[in-house]
């Protein structure tokens, strides 16, 4: 009988680096799983919210990260864009800088909702579509039209889409209440990657090489037998 590890990954929708590391892990995942191995692995998405004193509305994403993390200097935004595109490039993720950076708590109570009420695999879905749209197509993170776009493409019927984006009080309890175990559980930084094991659960902070999710999961499946 399969093992069933629990893969949780817990992110944040403007953090370029959980991208990076979703699509890295992804790649790995589909190495082991060539493989076929005597463990079922499944995804679990954990919110976190990095810049939690951002408004709904936004702002100008360029300007906000030239401001806030290189101290308003054009140079240093200029080398970190360049060497996050070229980090993009090799995991096929076209960056962009320009757009509207704003608060992710919106998206996230839909992610909790579309997890409880569809399950993983479409909530994968919906994490990389909104990933796409917001770091590719420089989209609003957590718009009314991003959202409901996002959960469509996921397979959500239109009408549950939009009620769902609308309702703001839907499952905002039972977010903010998985925002606060993440802190709870130390996380003060993102990505965050989980991985449960039968002796031991591995973890993983930052976003890491292919061949390091590679290593654990293939950890995972040694020792699960």
């Amino acid at each position: 009988m399969a093992y069933e590890s629990t893969i949780n990954f817990t992110f944040d929708t403007i953090c370029p680096w959980t991208y990076i590391a979703k699509k890295r892990l992804d790649i790995a995942l589909e190495r082991v799983r060539a493989t076929n191995p005597p463990v079922i692995f499944t995804y679990h998405f954990s919110p976190y919210i990095l810049h939690s004193t951002l408004s709904t509305a936004g702002q100008d994403k360029y300007a906000w990260y030239q401001t806030e993390k290189f101290n308003s200097s054009p140079e240093l935004m200029g080398k970190y864009t360049s060497a996050l595109s070229a980090l993009g490039r090799t995991v096929n993720i076209s960056f962009k800088h320009t757009g509207t950076i704003a608060s992710t708590f919106p998206a996230h109570r839909v992610f909790q909702y579309t997890q409880s009420h569809h399950g993983p695999l479409v909530t994968d879905k919906l994490l990389m579509a909104l990933y796409r749209m917001y770091f590719e197509e420089e989209a609003h993170p957590s718009s009314h039209e991003t959202l409901v776009r996002g959960l469509v493409e996921a397979g959500v019927e239109k009408g549950e889409a939009e009620r769902v984006v609308s309702e703001e009080g839907l499952w905002e309890g039972e977010t903010k209440r998985a925002v606060q175990e993440q802190v709870g559980n130390g996380v003060d930084s993102v990505p965050v990657v989980s991985v449960e094991g039968r002796r031991r659960d591995l973890e993983f902070v930052g976003a890491r090489e292919v061949e390091g999710y590679v290593k654990g999961l293939e950890t995972v499946i040694k020792e699960s037998q």
